[in-house]
Order: structure tokens, then C-alpha cells, then sequence
């Protein structure tokens, strides 16, 4: 159903998604002008549309009866501008479809061209919107890898099989490994999908799965330190505070079940009950319909790192270590965090040459984490449980690709002939 009001000139709704044709007043152009935009909210989520039209405030109040001839054709073009996008979410919510990432691509195939990169595009903005940093900046990174490769013009019926393949070669001449081009794949599959549910390639068109290109699978080393190794790295010291400073931040990761940083570095007081800490990784946040909440002790060696790093501000909102102050955006967040863990590295890398271990990293502290536990005869069950995993199977794939250490010791049982 389509009505006009005096406020709202345009508006739909059907099934929990409306539409809204509506003067976006959060921001004054400098010409004292507001622009006119389509909202679109589903679920509590909401996108605005462009529709290139801008209007004063009483303009926008005389608009739905001005019998001038400016705003009769402003009025008319943004009756067209809404009805376009109303007939596309009225089709998909009658398809039962409807999510912004396939309305953006469909209103995309009205383009003279259908191009990837206008579909990564389009992806990108509505990450953005939903405050999905991470997922935003992995899809960004791939589109800018895509237009070094192939242009900013790559229509769908160029990406086959072969120039995937090509795609494959020329990242692997640029240095990339398996487990990067198998990220950048991935990203291209998920939009290669979308545009097949819409129909803008066909079946024949669509170039993944068995027989056709096969996403490769890296098999990147983690390393995982023993306990004679972490010892040394958790009592190294050259003088410096920024050495001991991140050399504690890891070794609290170690000791708080392996935590990302990105869940460390937004540990708030709040998160601390009764000695122990409880919160939920970032990343399953989206991906998992059960929200596992971890819970790891407060050991007195994580205590003493609180006491001579954290925030001395200890009210409940305040955010332990102080990397975050509060009221920052998630784009802020997220570079943060991404400055935060490039420094811990660099030192991680230069305690690691001091110390002889290679590879030194962020990631470490978690690999280290459940291998520790492992191979003290912990159960797999309380890992998984403590690594936030959703089924044992991950924590065995998990714990699986660690052990370097045992497989050269069982090597050497081979020619051990008591000599």
C-alpha cells in the first residue's frame, strides 16, 4: 500500500519492511538545504537511498500539492526514485528474501553494466551501516586487491573459471599465501551468490564448486609455545615499559583462555564477577545463533597485570586497559584495535628474537592456550568450552594443526634403536 501525507510524501510497508520517502534533517548542507532521501527499515535496521534531490524545509511542506513547476518535477522524479526501490523490496519481500545486501545488488542490475565491483560496493556500504568493521574492512581490502588485478569496470561474465585461476596466479606473484587468496575467494563467492539468487548470471555462469574453481585452503603454521618457552617470554625484559607493557598484554591473553585482543582490549570492569570474567568473542557474535558466554578465573598473575596496566578508573563502563576511553565509534574502535595489536607484534617480534622463538605473535597466546591444556591431559570438552567453540570437532581440527613438536618427537622414535 502506497499513501502520502503531509510530513511523509511516500511511504510503504508490508511485512516489517518499510519504506519511506523522507527530508533527512540530521545534517544542513551548506546551502541551508536538506536532502531527500528513501528510508528503508527492517527489523529495526535502516538504510537511506540517495535520490540526488535536495529541499528547504518549507519546501519539503509544500511539496506533496505544489502546483509550481520546480517542485511538480522535483515531485515527480522522486516518485519515480521511490517507486523504483519500493518495486524492488515489494518483490523481495513477497519472495521472502528481502536483506539489504541482496536489495543493494538488485538495485545495482538496473546498471548498464553489472559489475563486481558495483556489487562489492553496495556490500560494503551496508556493512558500514551496520556497524560490521571487520567484515567491512575485509570485504574493502578484497575489492581494492580485485581492482588491482582487473579495473574498476569487471562485469559478472568475466569472472569464469580462468580468471579466477589467473586471479590466483598474479596474488601468488604479489607474495600471498593460500590462506589470504582463500579469504579474497571467499569474498568473491559471497557476491558471485548473491547475483545468482537474483538472476543477473545463470547457473551455467556460476564458476565454484567441485569441478569448476576450487577455493584453495591454506595451511598456515600457528605456533604454539611450550611451557619452558612461555616462561621465557613472560620473564624477558630489556628495561624498556613498552616491552613489559605488551609482553603482559599476551600473557594475560594466554592466562584468559586465549582471548583475541579484539575482546581484550574491550574487556570492561563490567566484565568481571566473583574473581572471573565473562564475556562473548567478538567474532561468533553474528555467526552463531547461541551466544556462548566465556568465563575465565582471574589467576593472581592476571590480577597483578590489572593492577599495574589497567584503567584507574574503576567504575563498571570503564574499560580495563584504557586503550578505548569511551564514546568512540565503531570505525574507531576497529582501528584502534587494529594499532593496539601491530604494536604488540612488533614487540612480540623483537622479544622473540631475543629469546630465539620465531613467529611471536598475538595469535600465539590463544594457539598456546589450549596446547598447554592438551598436552597436560586437560578434557577436550572443558577446551572447547574455554576456547568458546560451539562443538568439539572445531577444538580437535583446532588442536590438530599444533603439534609440530610431537610429530618430530615420534619421528625420531623411528630410528631410536637403542644404540
Amino acid at each position: 500500500m502506497q499513501i502520502f501525507e503531509k510530513k511523509i510524501m511516500l511511504k510503504y510497508a508490508k511485512d516489517g519492511v518499510s519504506v519511506v520517502l523522507t527530508l533527512d534533517t540530521r545534517r544542513e548542507k551548506k546551502d541551508g538545504l536538506f536532502p531527500v532521501k528513501i528510508q528503508v527499515v527492517q527489523n529495526g535496521k535502516q538504510k537511506y537511498y540517495s535520490t540526488g534531490k535536495s529541499l528547504s524545509e518549507d519546501e519539503w511542506e509544500l511539496l506533496p500539492e505544489s502546483k509550481s513547476r520546480k517542485l511538480s518535477e522535483i515531485r515527480k522524479d522522486l516518485e519515480n526514485s521511490f517507486s523504483m526501490i519500493k518495486v524492488n523490496v515489494e518483490a523481495l519481500v513477497n519472495e521472502h528474501e528481502f536483506t539489504f545486501d541482496v536489495l543493494n545488488l538488485r538495485l545495482g542490475k538496473g546498471l548498464a553494466s553489472h559489475t563486481l565491483n558495483a556489487a562489492f560496493q553496495a556490500k560494503i556500504e551496508t556493512l558500514l551501516e551496520e556497524n560490521r568493521i571487520g567484515s567491512y574492512n575485509y570485504y574493502k581490502d578484497t575489492l581494492k586487491t580485485i581492482e588491482e588485478f582487473a579495473g574498476k569496470q569487471i562485469i559478472f561474465d568475466y569472472v569464469t573459471v580462468d580468471w579466477l585461476k589467473k586471479f590466483e596466479k598474479h596474488l601468488l606473484k604479489k607474495g600471498r599465501n593460500y590462506t589470504t587468496i582463500g579469504m579474497r575467494c571467499r569474498a568473491i563467492r559471497a557476491i558471485m551468490n548473491d547475483a545468482l539468487s537474483l538472476g543477473i548470471i545463470k547457473e551455467k555462469q556460476y564458476p565454484f564448486g567441485q569441478g569448476k574453481y576450487e577455493i584453495p585452503t591454506g595451511q598456515g603454521r600457528k605456533l604454539a609455545l611450550s611451557l619452558q618457552q612461555i616462561k621465557s617470554l613472560v620473564t624477558y625484559t630489556d628495561g624498556s615499559e613498552a616491552t613489559e607493557h605488551y609482553r603482559d598484554l599476551w600473557f594475560f591473553s594466554y592466562l584468559c583462555n586465549g582471548i583475541n585482543f579484539a575482546d581484550l582490549i574491550t574487556l570492561k570492569y563490567s566484565n568481571i564477577h566473583n574473581g572471573e570474567i565473562y564475556f562473548i568473542r567478538t567474532k561468533t557474535i553474528r555467526t552463531s545463533k547461541v551466544k556462548k558466554e566465556i568465563c575465565a578465573i582471574v589467576t593472581p598473575e592476571m590480577q597483578a597485570i590489572i593492577d599495574k596496566w589497567g584503567n584507574p578508573d574503576k567504575q563498571q563502563v570503564s574499560y580495563i586497559f584504557g586503550f578505548l576511553k569511551g564514546g568512540e565509534t565503531a570505525m574507531q574502535i576497529s582501528m584502534r584495535i587494529r594499532d593496539v595489536i601491530s604494536c604488540c607484534n612488533k614487540y612480540l617480534r623483537k622479544i622473540g628474537k631475543a629469546i630465539g622463538i620465531e613467529g611471536l605473535s598475538t595469535y600465539t597466546a590463544r594457539h598456546s592456550y589450549a596446547t598447554v591444556l592438551k598436552r597436560s591431559g586437560a578434557n577436550i570438552a572443558y577446551i572447547s568450552e574455554s576456547l568458546g567453540h560451539n562443538d568439539l570437532k572445531t577444538t580437535e581440527n583446532y588442536l590438530a594443526s599444533f603439534e609440530k613438536e610431537e610429530r618430530i618427537k615420534n619421528a625420531k622414535l623411528l630410528t631410536d634403536f637403542g644404540e
